[in-house]
């Protein structure tokens, strides 16, 4: 037991004035004589008897009455079970990505865990709450309630270490209590390891009951026809027995085509057929799972010709005219020497074809070409510079070339997952007519191949590059060399290569990637450029790069949807944002990254247990009853005892 003013037990010392008072009684008695006095003699035997009885409970009462308003004013208690951590301040972190839409036993997760923190968080309690997105420090529940009832789902995924390192970087004189409020879906045992073993958090997880959910993952064009477009819709479906699902495909918010899709298997691909002009709308599903991805935003922009360039001699390049035709290309072909370098800026695509040597001031223009989002393809020749191409590449990348093996080789491996060859080939082609060359560069490369030959050496490869693509041949592709130009892959490939990172295809950006984005435009001085939809809009970071400017949209917009680029007033281009589709996947819970640490039902469970272990058992009450009722039994003694 303890005190909390211990100096007022000094006063127990003043027990001893009772005490003394009924030891040393200073009244004189009277002696009063009667005749018969055998009778009284008895009585007064009684009677002193009695008085002594009395006088003694008296003072046992009264002693224990003044000891116990001396003790009670003194405070004494019980210390509680984790005192020490009473002061610890208290850190909420409310997961509120789009994984929380799931419906749990009382509705949607995150608006339960909002209504519970609401309902159950005490009034005086002082705490910090860090959403995805949001901080708010220092707070409490009634200066939080409006932000937590129109709190929304983040694009930003849950990542609990990133959470932490803010929390940590919270400075503090005091321990932290942190209380984590999710469904734990991508989990990662990282995260866990960030915590501090002195501040291990509660962890209430939140449990999806329905765990089927259907995802639109992406939207590509498939084939070009003559006057469509055959655009490609592929799904996921994550879960077990799933019903019939009903897939609309929108323009400018008009129905343009619905299906019903069967799920045999866990992916699945459908395809629509629209008029090959701009499109500007969604496709769409409704299941029911989450929502968040059941609308993939996109945007198709008018047809227009793709400018390519090929610099080296003509005779080499003749195969690229048949292929670059002017219904989709505007295709020319300079040699070294009469190469216009102004005309360069205006390309989409620039192809090296076989040149002995690259010469500096042209590598330092193609440098910036491909800075403002340019395509570059390089083709050596048999007698091409190592030490040139080497410096030259490495502007871009880590390919670097090697020595020229004159042996034939065939070309045998076809990388179908790599971005060159998306929506080439309905299925995986292993007998075709292998091509060859007779003589190729070895070259090394950190970057996953196109095309591979029998030794799984690469034949083509391609820098990764988020503004740009620049895609190496290893060898020389004329008919001299090689038969590639008869082979059915050079159109497909060259025709990618073309078009690679250009507005040709479906236009559907993802929110927080980051991706730097190129707009054809020739911006006057101080002008900008402003991102418009629906609802918002915004003013992305840009660049101006003389007839383009360059894009960086960061963490905007907050929601997805179909959006407009304006210059001023003036309409300049369409784009689409979606989210990221890394919540879709419900049964990536992982509970076992918890298992070592506290885990709770509820948050009034929580507050209850921590009031209970860090509050003191105060006692002080007890002894003012107790001193009441030796008041009572004083009176009562003084009263019937005789």
């Amino acid at each position: 037991m303890h005190f909390k003013h211990p100096e007022i037990l000094y006063f127990l010392f003043l027990l001893i004035v009772p005490i003394l008072v009924h030891l040393f009684q200073l009244r004189r008695f009277k002696t009063s004589y009667f005749t018969n006095v055998r009778f009284l003699k008895e009585l007064a035997i009684q009677t002193r008897k009695s008085s002594k009885i009395k006088k003694r409970l008296l003072l046992a009462t009264r002693l224990l009455l003044l000891t116990c308003i001396i003790i009670a004013f003194a405070q004494p208690f019980f210390e509680a079970k984790d005192s020490k951590n009473a002061s610890n301040e208290m850190y909420i972190i409310l997961d509120n990505s789009f994984s929380m839409q799931a419906k749990g036993k009382k509705g949607e997760l995150l608006k339960r865990a909002v209504q519970e923190l609401l309902e159950n968080t005490p009034e005086t309690a002082q705490f910090s709450l860090l959403t995805n997105t949001e901080n708010y420090w220092n707070t409490d529940i009634k200066s939080v309630k409006s932000s937590l009832q129109n709190l929304n789902y983040s694009a930003t995924p849950f990542e609990l270490s990133s959470i932490i390192a803010k929390v940590k970087a919270h400075k503090s004189a005091y321990k932290k209590d942190i209380i984590i409020i999710s469904d734990a879906v991508g989990l990662k045992e990282n995260d866990i390891t960030t915590i501090d073993s002195d501040e291990k958090p509660y962890f209430i997880l939140s449990e999806a009951e329905q765990k089927n959910n259907v995802s639109i993952d992406s939207v590509y064009i498939n084939q070009t026809l003559e006057n469509f477009y055959e655009i490609s819709i592929d799904l996921s479906a994550y879960g077990e027995d799933f019903k019939p699902i009903s897939t609309a495909l929108y323009n400018q918010n008009k129905l343009i085509a619905k299906t019903i899709i069967n799920f045999d298997s866990k992916k699945k691909k459908i395809n629509f057929t629209i008029p090959k002009e701009a499109f500007h709308g969604y496709v769409s599903i409704e299941d029911n799972g989450l929502t968040y991805d059941n609308k993939l935003f996109f945007s198709i922009s008018k047809n227009k010709k793709t400018n390519v360039i090929s610099i080296g001699e003509p005779e080499k390049s003749n195969f690229l005219s048949r292929i670059y035709t002017s219904a989709e290309f505007n295709y020319n072909n300079y040699s070294i020497s009469s190469l216009d370098y102004n005309s360069l800026e205006k390309q989409n695509t620039i192809i090296l074809n076989e040149l002995v040597e690259i010469p500096q001031a042209l590598q330092t223009t193609l440098k910036a070409f491909v800075s403002k989002g340019g395509n570059i393809v390089v083709i050596p020749s048999e007698k091409s510079s190592i030490s040139n191409l080497n410096s030259f590449l490495g502007n871009f990348g880590k390919i670097q070339f090697n020595n020229l093996k004159t042996e034939s080789k065939l070309i045998t491996k076809i990388n179908f997952d790599h971005p060159l060859f998306s929506g080439v080939f309905e299925n995986k082609i292993t007998n075709f007519q292998y091509p060859k060359t007779s003589s190729s560069f070895a070259i090394s490369s950190p970057y996953p191949a196109v095309l591979s030959y029998e030794d799984q050496s690469a034949f083509v490869t391609a820098i990764q590059n988020p503004t740009a693509g620049i895609t190496v041949f290893s060898a020389p592709i004329n008919s001299a060399n090689s038969n590639f130009q008869q082979s059915p892959l050079i159109v497909p490939l060259f025709y990618k290569m073309a078009q690679n990172n250009q507005k040709t295809g479906v236009n559907a950006l993802t929110i927080g990637n980051n991706q730097p984005y190129f707009v054809d435009v020739l911006l006057t001085k101080d002008a900008i450029l402003e991102v418009k939809g629906t609802e918002d809009s915004f003013i992305p970071i840009q660049q101006s790069l003389n007839n383009k400017v360059k894009l960086t949209f960061n963490d905007f917009p907050e929601k997805a949807g179909n959006y407009s680029i304006f210059d001023k007033k003036e309409w300049v281009e369409n784009l689409s944002f979606n989210y990221k589709r890394t919540e879709s996947d419900l049964s990536q819970v992982n509970t076992n990254a918890v298992s070592d640490f506290k885990t709770a039902d509820t948050i009034s469970t929580i507050f209850n247990t921590l009031q209970t272990e860090r509050t003191d058992s105060q006692i002080w009450k007890w002894f003012v009853i107790f001193a009441l009722l030796f008041l009572a039994l004083e009176m009562a003694i003084i009263k019937f005892v005789k």
